[in-house]
């Protein structure tokens, strides 16, 4: 990760966190403006650890890849995010089930991911105080580094509906396309249905 943000790096019980997050975007648009074919409805994957800047929790993003090409191109520009152009697809059965496939089409490669997984259950639940799952979803905003600065971007969403998860990995190489070798243990995993989110233009952290 930069050398800027590795100060505010955030543990749980002495350990960093990275996560692997597949998910599909849908309705993606500026406010009070019509979304644009292509780059509304995409498939995204994304590779996050968390970090604390000014008492604000929030994530940095190793990577986010997106099978729409303009979606792709606006977050760089818009953000600075470092998004890449991937080859997506998404298939959700009626009982939850979802076949995920990305494989990216840029460097840095190989960087791909096979799954299959869904909830364990129909329990849903919201994360408890000091609980793992708190360490992970409630974070509302995102850092970016430019040069010796750190950019945020408030994020404003509903806390999550969560359900415990399964999954056969069949191939991941997501972490390891960023440098960062993942523990031979078994994951974490968690689902979510679906969460409305609302972002705020990129403003200047000061540290």
């Amino acid at each position: 990760m930069p050398d800027g943000l590795r100060p505010h790096l955030d543990t749980f019980d002495g350990s960093a966190w990275v996560g692997v997050i597949p998910l599909r975007m849908y309705g993606v648009s500026l406010r009070g403006a019509p979304g644009v074919p292509t780059a509304t409805n995409f498939a995204e994957l994304n590779v996050r650890t968390y970090l604390t800047v000014e008492g604000k929790p929030g994530v940095y993003f190793f990577s986010l890849d997106a099978e729409s090409r303009l979606a792709v191109m606006g977050a760089r520009m818009g953000f600075g995010l470092n998004y890449k152009y991937a080859k997506m697809t998404v298939r959700a059965s009626e009982r939850g089930q979802v076949e995920y496939y990305s494989s990216r089409r840029e460097p840095p490669r190989p960087a791909e991911f096979e799954a299959s997984y869904a909830p364990e259950s129909s329990k849903v639940f919201n994360a408890a105080p000091r609980s793992i799952e708190q360490f992970f979803v409630e974070r509302y905003c995102l850092y970016t580094s430019h040069g010796t600065g750190i950019g945020r971007a408030n994020i404003h969403h509903l806390a999550w509906e969560l359900q415990r998860a399964k999954a056969t990995i069949k191939n991941n190489t997501m972490a390891s396309a960023a440098g960062i070798s993942l523990p031979a243990k078994k994951p974490l995993l968690h689902f979510a249905k679906e969460m409305d989110v609302l972002v705020w233009p990129l403003e200047r952290a000061e540290r």
